[in-house]
């Protein structure tokens, strides 16, 4: 029963990003691809231990969905790749410095916003019921924290799917990786089934 939910669910977070990525790469410098969608029945403590990258310091947004189907997203960026990130959605690139500026958090904010909100639709679409979800929050700092935060605000007694999707983008001859994170419930992976 939970691969059937999960290939509902894989299914929806594959196509939703396929599209948004098909939409970058048109209006940006860059091609977008997707590098691999997984959905798997996992804790806090699985994702982070199993995280290639728990230690790392990466750059965030994420969302937050209250209501009748609560979840949290996330999206995951190498703060070093920011130069790559500016070159490939904006067409030019941002100076490289030691630490990252406020145009440089702001851009990679809307670019998680635009990530955020394809996944965030979509899951909309297939309940037919409109999502509010809070303002995106930027938020930096090693990977096992970032992931604890997306677990900090939702029930931990309901069993709930770990949704990641692996997003490349080359540009020129360079490609840097970044990665949705979704915790999602059961019981909306039970709805999406029977919508």
């Amino acid at each position: 029963m939970d691969q059937e939910k999960h290939r509902v669910l894989e299914k929806i977070a594959g196509a939703s990003m396929e599209k948004c990525m098909a939409n970058l790469s048109r209006v940006s410098a860059g091609k977008w691809h997707v590098g691999g969608v997984n959905v798997s029945r996992r804790s806090m403590e699985e994702s982070i231990h199993g995280h290639a990258e728990a230690d790392r310091v990466m750059a965030a947004v994420y969302f937050q969905v209250k209501g009748e189907y609560p979840f949290t997203s996330m999206v995951i960026f190498r703060p070093e790749d920011v130069e790559l990130l500016s070159r490939g959605f904006l067409g030019f690139s941002f100076s490289k410095l030691p630490g990252l500026t406020q145009a440089q958090e702001l851009l990679i904010s809307e670019l998680g916003n635009v990530i955020l909100n394809s996944f965030i639709s979509a899951l909309s679409n297939a309940l037919h019921r409109s999502f509010l979800p809070s303002a995106p929050k930027y938020v930096n700092g090693a990977t096992q924290f970032l992931l604890e935060a997306l677990w900090a605000t939702i029930d931990g007694e309901q069993p709930h799917s770990l949704v990641t999707v692996a997003l490349d983008l080359q540009c020129d001859n360079s490609i840097t990786r970044s990665e949705v994170v979704a915790v999602v419930p059961e019981r909306l992976e039970r709805a999406l089934m029977a919508g």
